[in-house]
């Protein structure tokens, strides 16, 4: 056996990282930074992205969990998980399974997770497109120089450039903290592969 098995402590590590996100998430909104994100973004896409990122982490548990008890059927295989069918049919028919089938059924269920990380770096980008054009829209109705015309104006545009700041800033963290997620199942999944195709191929 080329690769051992670790000790399986993928819902374990799930739980810990959702427990430090939802903490760190706590802190911002103890701080106001949410609210102040969420107020000074004028295009709301903001919202958008915190509300996508929800979405994708909730499912990026549930798949740590299903992903959990495949990688527990490896010590105790059962009919009820992939990779316990698997190594049934491995032990007791000549017939294989090909184990880059059940690579590929296993790894796509993190498909909607990566379209989400895509999404959510494309909606900040989006976001820093839209502030820049209202940070730029006001330059072409300037007619004279009055001090208070101009005042205004600096008023408009720092509005504009908050919003393309805070939406790539958000897109770009929500981004990499759900990159960081998915590398978690990913690189447990891997790990559980190579095992079972040294020991079993």
């Amino acid at each position: 056996m080329l690769i051992s098995k670790k000790p399986n402590y993928l819902l374990l590590k799930a739980s810990l990282v959702l427990t430090l996100i939802l903490f760190s998430f706590y802190l911002l909104y103890q701080l106001d930074l949410i609210s102040l994100i969420v107020q000074s973004d004028r295009s709301k896409i903001s919202i958008i992205i915190l509300s996508i990122y929800v979405l994708a982490s909730m499912h990026w548990f549930y798949i740590a969990i299903t992903l959990d008890k495949e990688i527990a059927s490896v010590s105790e295989p059962t009919e009820a998980t992939l990779i316990g069918r698997y190594l049934l049919q491995a032990n007791t028919s000549s017939e294989r399974i090909n184990l880059t089938l059940v690579e590929d059924e296993l790894s796509n269920k993190h498909s909607l997770g990566y379209l989400a990380i895509d999404v959510l770096l494309k909606l900040g980008l989006t976001g820093t497109v839209i502030g820049f054009i209202l940070m730029l829209l006001p330059i072409g109705e300037i007619q004279d120089f009055d001090p208070k015309v101009l005042q205004q104006l600096l008023s408009t545009m720092s509005g504009g450039m908050a919003v393309a700041l805070y939406t790539t800033l958000t897109g770009l963290v929500t981004g990499m903290l759900l990159k960081f997620q998915y590398f978690i199942l990913d690189s447990s999944l891997s790990h559980t592969l190579n095992h079972i195709s040294s020991e079993y191929q």
